[in-house]
């Protein structure tokens, strides 16, 4: 039974949505992970998206998947490793560069290769610019959210890539780090946002045609 005694503010629809994504993540990762472990992501994650977050009821499932995704990088750190190149795009935001360059990387590579995003400061929803000028390429990011790196999300990346968030992007020895000089796509309309667009399709086609990825 997950303990959701530390988080007694939460509703009985969230605690309910909470042991349920508990279940799910311990179906998934058992005989790799404890239940302490799980238990622990999920509700340090919990903790990562309530401190901001405007829509209440969405947080069990934001904190599910970003649990999800720091349980299967923390695998890869400890040797659970399929082989396919991971990268991280980092940025300010996690809002509009990082997602597109995510958005591009799942779209072209497909289940070859593994593609996480992380900001310094996280915002609160995706860059609404960012979604349309994506969608004019028919690649959906609106289902995408802001969030955090961890270290361990990091120490799984094969290749960090930087897009503007200065020293506040996290080192860690033995890393391949590539930093991408693009305009910040916030407060720009759809016009604007283009060129940036266009820059970071180009850009992440090379990385991938550098990490021996084909292409969709």
């Amino acid at each position: 039974m997950t303990d959701t005694s530390h988080h007694p503010d939460l509703s009985i629809d969230q605690q309910v949505a909470l042991r349920t994504a508990a279940t799910r993540l311990r179906g998934e990762f058992e005989g790799m992970f404890g239940e302490d472990t799980i238990e622990r992501f999920l509700h340090t994650s919990y903790d990562q998206f309530a401190a901001h977050s405007t829509i209440p009821r969405f947080l069990p499932l934001l904190a599910e998947r970003f649990a999800r995704q720091r349980l299967h990088a923390l695998a890869r750190v400890e040797g659970h490793h399929d082989g396919k190149p991971t990268v991280l795009f980092l940025c300010v935001h996690n809002a509009g560069r990082s997602q597109m360059a995510l958005g591009f990387f799942q779209h072209l590579a497909g289940d070859r290769a593994v593609a996480w995003s992380g900001g310094s400061e996280p915002g609160y929803e995706i860059n609404p610019s960012a979604i349309a000028a994506m969608t004019e390429r028919d690649i959906d990011i609106s289902g995408e959210f802001p969030k955090p790196w961890t270290d361990e999300i990091v120490r799984a990346a094969d290749v960090v890539i930087t897009m503007g968030c200065g020293d506040a992007c996290p080192v860690f020895p033995g890393k391949r780090y590539l930093d991408w000089t693009l305009d910040d796509p916030a407060g720009k309309s759809v016009e604007d946002v283009r060129p940036v667009r266009d820059e970071i399709e180009r850009r992440v086609r090379g990385l991938l045609d550098e990490l021996g990825v084909l292409t969709s």
